[in-house]
């Protein structure tokens, strides 16, 4: 589970495709969906494999290639085999332990564990290029080989992801596994966002995965606007520097 945030509302694919007309005679908070329908233009073909769509083809080439990009570096590779060598024998009941532990901390000012994972210099990596992104990245998590938080951009509710679609849809499944999950209302923000899930492999091998939560309000905003290159945001091209 991650921060997205607990009062996100999930819409209705056939509301939004089929019935926009409904979304009007609901409350305020709802009203808000009628914006999705704009959004679905560019997910259609996510949610309705075979449909083409020139946005979604833009979405997935500068979101998914962006994030590839910069997932595939040392840094994220040496988080990753750390995590996998350091877990390797832990079972269920050791994986529970470790997300209660988690749990537990976030309530105190002791946190050894969370601590550890935000100090490591995969988080550090993370927090420079969502907060490169000026507004585009919300959250970024990279998980290891058992679902577990190797490095993050923020606190996520939770320390174990492998029980969720984000990771059994994209580690389980391949290298090249792409999950885009359904485009949530964050109420209060004002914004439509959505997590994109990528495995990380190397050399072929699936050591992780990778989810990205997508301020869509803000892609599509630099969309209209004629700047949906987003490496132009993510501080890709200043890493080296």
């Amino acid at each position: 589970m991650s921060t997205q945030s607990s009062n996100s509302i999930k819409a209705s694919r056939w509301d939004v495709l089929c019935c926009p007309s409904r979304l009007t005679k609901r409350s305020d908070s709802i009203l808000g969906f009628r914006r999705l329908a704009g959004l679905v233009v560019t997910f259609i073909s996510v949610f309705f494999p075979g449909v083409a769509s020139s946005e979604n083809e833009i979405f997935r080439d500068s979101v998914v290639q962006e994030i590839r990009s910069w997932a595939s570096t040392p840094v994220v590779f040496l988080a990753l085999g750390a995590s996998n060598e350091r877990y390797a024998d832990l079972n269920q009941a050791g994986i529970d332990a470790l997300d209660k532990q988690w749990l537990t901390e976030r309530e105190k000012s002791d946190q050894p564990l969370i601590t550890a994972v935000l100090s490591s210099p995969l988080s550090s990596y993370l927090t420079m290029i969502q907060s490169r992104s000026h507004g585009l990245y919300a959250e970024i998590i990279v998980m290891d080989a058992k679902g577990l938080n190797a490095g993050q951009s923020a606190v996520t509710s939770d320390f174990w992801q492998g029980d969720e679609d984000k990771w059994q849809k994209t580690y389980l499944v391949g290298p090249d596994a792409v999950f885009i999950d359904e485009i949530q209302l964050n109420e209060r923000l004002g914004t439509e966002n959505v997590q994109v899930t990528l495995s990380i492999a190397q050399n072929g091998q699936v050591v992780g995965a990778i989810t990205v939560e997508i301020n869509v309000t803000e892609f599509r905003r630099r969309r209209d606007t004629g700047k949906a290159e987003l490496h132009q945001f993510s501080g890709r091209e200043n890493e080296n520097r």
